[in-house]
Protein backbone atom coordinates (compact mmCIF):
# COMPACT_ATOMS: atom_id res chain seq x y z
CA UNK A 1 0.00 0.00 0.00
CA UNK A 2 1.43 3.36 -1.06
CA UNK A 3 1.18 6.11 1.57
CA UNK A 4 -1.17 8.95 0.59
CA UNK A 5 1.25 11.76 1.40
CA UNK A 6 -0.83 14.41 -0.37
CA UNK A 7 -3.96 13.71 1.70
CA UNK A 8 -2.00 13.70 4.95
CA UNK A 9 -0.02 16.86 4.19
CA UNK A 10 -3.22 18.77 3.33
CA UNK A 11 -4.03 18.63 7.05
CA UNK A 12 -0.84 20.58 7.85
CA UNK A 13 -1.61 24.31 7.86
CA UNK A 14 0.88 26.29 5.79
CA UNK A 15 1.28 29.95 5.10
CA UNK A 16 0.91 31.25 1.56
CA UNK A 17 3.55 33.21 -0.24
CA UNK A 18 3.80 34.74 -3.68
CA UNK A 19 7.17 34.30 -5.35
CA UNK A 20 7.94 36.76 -8.14
CA UNK A 21 10.75 36.86 -10.66
CA UNK A 22 11.23 38.20 -14.16
CA UNK A 23 12.57 37.36 -17.59
CA UNK A 24 13.55 39.33 -20.64
CA UNK A 25 12.52 38.31 -24.14
CA UNK A 26 15.25 37.76 -26.75
CA UNK A 27 14.12 40.87 -28.64
CA UNK A 28 14.37 42.94 -25.47
CA UNK A 29 17.82 41.54 -24.72
CA UNK A 30 19.10 42.32 -28.25
CA UNK A 31 17.59 45.82 -28.25
CA UNK A 32 19.02 46.44 -24.80
CA UNK A 33 22.50 45.40 -25.96
CA UNK A 34 22.29 47.81 -28.90
CA UNK A 35 20.82 50.66 -26.87
CA UNK A 36 22.83 50.03 -23.72
CA UNK A 37 19.55 50.12 -21.73
CA UNK A 38 17.93 47.81 -19.20
CA UNK A 39 15.01 46.68 -21.39
CA UNK A 40 11.54 45.74 -20.20
CA UNK A 41 11.07 42.87 -17.77
CA UNK A 42 8.34 40.29 -18.10
CA UNK A 43 7.37 39.63 -14.48
CA UNK A 44 5.90 36.32 -13.40
CA UNK A 45 4.63 34.97 -10.12
CA UNK A 46 3.41 31.81 -8.44
CA UNK A 47 1.95 30.79 -5.12
CA UNK A 48 4.33 28.77 -2.96
CA UNK A 49 3.18 26.92 0.13
CA UNK A 50 6.48 25.16 0.79
CA UNK A 51 8.60 28.05 2.09
CA UNK A 52 10.75 28.11 5.21
CA UNK A 53 13.69 29.75 6.92
CA UNK A 54 16.79 27.57 6.70
CA UNK A 55 19.47 29.61 8.46
CA UNK A 56 19.75 32.94 10.26
CA UNK A 57 23.54 33.21 9.85
CA UNK A 58 23.93 33.42 6.94
CA UNK A 59 20.30 34.35 6.20
CA UNK A 60 18.90 31.58 3.96
CA UNK A 61 15.39 30.46 3.02
CA UNK A 62 14.09 27.58 0.93
CA UNK A 63 11.20 27.06 -1.41
CA UNK A 64 10.13 23.91 -3.18
CA UNK A 65 8.87 24.24 -6.75
CA UNK A 66 7.36 21.48 -8.89
CA UNK A 67 9.74 20.62 -11.71
CA UNK A 68 6.94 20.93 -14.29
CA UNK A 69 6.13 24.51 -13.15
CA UNK A 70 6.77 26.97 -15.99
CA UNK A 71 8.11 29.59 -13.54
CA UNK A 72 10.97 27.33 -12.38
CA UNK A 73 13.04 27.86 -15.53
CA UNK A 74 12.71 31.62 -15.17
CA UNK A 75 13.72 31.45 -11.51
CA UNK A 76 16.81 29.44 -12.38
CA UNK A 77 17.74 31.68 -15.35
CA UNK A 78 17.31 34.92 -13.42
CA UNK A 79 18.71 33.62 -10.14
CA UNK A 80 16.74 36.17 -8.10
CA UNK A 81 13.24 36.34 -6.67
CA UNK A 82 11.06 38.09 -4.13
CA UNK A 83 8.80 36.34 -1.64
CA UNK A 84 5.71 38.15 -0.31
CA UNK A 85 3.91 36.55 2.64
CA UNK A 86 0.15 36.84 2.13
CA UNK A 87 -2.43 38.04 4.59
CA UNK A 88 -6.23 37.83 4.32
CA UNK A 89 -6.25 40.50 1.59
CA UNK A 90 -4.28 38.14 -0.67
CA UNK A 91 -6.87 35.35 -1.03
CA UNK A 92 -8.18 36.48 -4.44
CA UNK A 93 -4.66 37.08 -5.71
CA UNK A 94 -3.54 33.62 -4.60
CA UNK A 95 -6.38 32.04 -6.57
CA UNK A 96 -5.66 34.19 -9.65
CA UNK A 97 -1.98 33.20 -9.60
CA UNK A 98 -2.85 29.51 -9.94
CA UNK A 99 -3.58 30.05 -13.66
CA UNK A 100 -1.45 30.12 -16.81
CA UNK A 101 1.29 32.70 -17.50
CA UNK A 102 -1.08 35.23 -19.11
CA UNK A 103 -3.57 34.98 -16.24
CA UNK A 104 -0.75 35.45 -13.73
CA UNK A 105 0.52 38.52 -15.61
CA UNK A 106 -2.98 40.06 -15.53
CA UNK A 107 -3.29 39.29 -11.81
CA UNK A 108 0.01 41.03 -11.07
CA UNK A 109 -1.32 44.18 -12.75
CA UNK A 110 -4.23 44.30 -10.28
CA UNK A 111 -2.21 44.44 -7.07
CA UNK A 112 0.08 46.99 -5.45
CA UNK A 113 3.70 46.09 -6.18
CA UNK A 114 7.09 47.76 -6.04
CA UNK A 115 10.29 46.55 -7.75
CA UNK A 116 12.65 45.33 -5.04
CA UNK A 117 15.73 47.50 -4.61
CA UNK A 118 18.11 44.51 -4.54
CA UNK A 119 16.64 42.23 -7.23
CA UNK A 120 14.11 44.19 -9.29
CA UNK A 121 11.55 41.45 -8.62
CA UNK A 122 8.08 42.66 -7.69
CA UNK A 123 7.40 42.97 -3.97
CA UNK A 124 3.72 42.91 -3.03
CA UNK A 125 2.12 45.11 -0.40
CA UNK A 126 2.27 42.33 2.19
CA UNK A 127 2.87 41.86 5.92
CA UNK A 128 6.31 40.43 5.17
CA UNK A 129 8.60 40.19 2.16
CA UNK A 130 12.11 39.07 1.26
CA UNK A 131 14.39 39.53 -1.74
CA UNK A 132 16.60 36.54 -2.48
CA UNK A 133 19.46 35.41 -4.70
CA UNK A 134 19.91 31.75 -5.63
CA UNK A 135 22.47 30.08 -3.36
CA UNK A 136 21.86 26.40 -4.16
CA UNK A 137 19.40 24.07 -5.85
CA UNK A 138 18.54 20.47 -5.12
CA UNK A 139 16.48 18.31 -7.47
CA UNK A 140 14.60 15.76 -5.43
CA UNK A 141 11.50 13.75 -6.31
CA UNK A 142 9.12 15.81 -8.44
CA UNK A 143 10.36 19.14 -7.00
CA UNK A 144 13.39 21.39 -7.09
CA UNK A 145 14.32 22.92 -3.77
CA UNK A 146 15.81 26.38 -4.13
CA UNK A 147 17.94 27.82 -1.34
CA UNK A 148 18.02 31.59 -1.45
CA UNK A 149 20.37 34.03 0.23
CA UNK A 150 18.21 36.75 1.78
CA UNK A 151 19.34 40.16 0.48
CA UNK A 152 16.60 42.36 1.96
CA UNK A 153 13.47 42.07 4.12
CA UNK A 154 10.57 44.24 5.15
CA UNK A 155 6.85 44.54 5.67
CA UNK A 156 4.32 45.44 8.28
CA UNK A 157 1.62 43.52 10.11
CA UNK A 158 -1.87 44.86 9.43
CA UNK A 159 -4.29 41.98 8.92
CA UNK A 160 -4.50 38.31 9.94
CA UNK A 161 -2.35 35.85 7.96
CA UNK A 162 -3.72 33.61 5.22
CA UNK A 163 -3.14 29.86 5.52
CA UNK A 164 -3.99 26.79 3.51
CA UNK A 165 -5.37 23.69 5.22
CA UNK A 166 -7.34 20.79 3.73
CA UNK A 167 -7.15 22.47 0.33
CA UNK A 168 -8.96 25.59 1.52
CA UNK A 169 -7.66 29.11 2.09
CA UNK A 170 -8.42 30.26 5.63
CA UNK A 171 -7.75 33.27 7.80
CA UNK A 172 -5.73 32.69 10.93
CA UNK A 173 -7.40 34.91 13.50
CA UNK A 174 -5.75 36.04 16.69
CA UNK A 175 -8.15 34.60 19.26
Amino acid sequence: MTPDLSATMRTFATGLTVVTTFAKTEAETEAEAEAGADGVRRHDAMVVRSFTSVSLDPPLVSLAVRRDCDVLGTLLDTGVWAVSILDVAGADLAQALEGDRESRARALLTCATTPGSRTGCLVLDAPGWLECRLDARHDTGDHTVLIGEVLATGGRHRRPPLVSVNGTLRVLSEA
